[in-house]
């Protein structure tokens, strides 16, 4: 299946307990490489979420973030440094006795003091306290990742169309070097044939022995097996295009075989126009190869 690396997905969910937010972005990779960015309160969750992305995507760098802003009053805890309050009375009670000060510290005093209370906001673990709100996140990041893989359908569709047009592109090349190579092998053995017959001074040289020549040699030029090759990755190619499983990274093997095959018939084929066609059958191979890059 003909399918983009590149998407982009984002969602809020909003109730009256919290706001969850989902961004999902890929790019192309060779591999899938996940890049999972959540609040600490969710770290038992990574593992699940993980999960459920690759059930979705093979192929990409995937990143996904996720953001929760919770609607509850926040319950806060207050610290008081007790090491840092007896050095601090000791301190005010030789001050006193020496009469540099005079009465007690107040609460308004202790405030003053930034190392004498902290005050900081109680973390709330939701994972396995808060399954519903668990429950939630996997929900939106399911939805985003249906979002995402809906834009990079439909840019494979682009893909696909692109990669089709090519390939019957390919095909009519390859075909019209086959029929080049054919005109240009006739060419070569009328050739060869009436170089043999100016250079025959002998009598008795032996007729077969000079046609089996011939034939040997006019055979180094025949391209059948290469033509019959790249008929079959075209056929395969179509195959992979229709299959419903991720097909990138085997479409980029079959473009390095059919430029070993295009190589290959250069090297062998006779004929005014074999090399023009071999240009350009290798710039279009450049042109898929670049395309399939970004195709799951």
């Amino acid at each position: 299946m003909i399918k983009s690396m590149t998407g982009f997905a984002s969602l809020t969910r909003d109730d009256e307990a919290a706001t969850i937010s989902v961004t999902l972005k890929s790019v192309n990779h060779r591999f899938l490489d996940l890049q999972l960015r959540i609040p600490p309160s969710l770290g038992t969750m990574e593992s699940r979420l993980r999960a459920l992305v690759q059930q979705r995507i093979a192929r990409g760098r995937v990143e996904v973030s996720v953001n929760i802003q919770q609607r509850r009053v926040p319950s806060l805890e207050v610290e008081l440094n007790e090491t840092f309050l007896d050095a601090l009375g000791g301190a005010l009670d030789r001050a006193r006795e020496r009469g540099h000060i005079a009465g007690t510290i107040t609460p308004g005093d202790l405030l003053r003091f930034p190392q004498a209370l902290s005050i900081r906001e109680r973390q709330e673990v939701v994972a396995g306290t808060d399954e519903e709100l668990g429950r939630r996140v996997e929900e939106a990041v399911g939805a985003a990742l249906e979002a995402l893989e809906a834009m990079r359908n439909t840019e494979g569709e682009f893909l696909r169309a692109d990669l089709d047009a090519r390939r019957l592109l390919l095909g009519d090349l390859f075909e019209r070097v086959k029929a080049a190579s054919e005109n240009g092998m006739e060419g070569l053995r009328k050739r060869l044939e009436e170089r043999v017959r100016e250079l025959r001074a002998d009598a008795m040289a032996d007729e077969a022995l000079v046609a089996q020549e011939i034939a040997r040699f006019v055979g180094r030029s025949d391209i059948t097996e290469e033509v019959v090759r790249f008929r079959g990755h075209l056929d395969h190619w179509r195959a992979l295009s229709d299959s419903a499983e991720p097909c990138g990274r085997k479409l980029d093997f079959l473009l390095q075989e059919m430029n070993r095959e295009v190589n290959t018939a250069g090297s062998k084929a006779e004929g005014p126009t074999v090399s023009e066609l071999v240009v350009s059958l290798k710039a279009e191979l450049e042109k898929m190869r670049e395309q399939v890059q970004n195709v799951e």
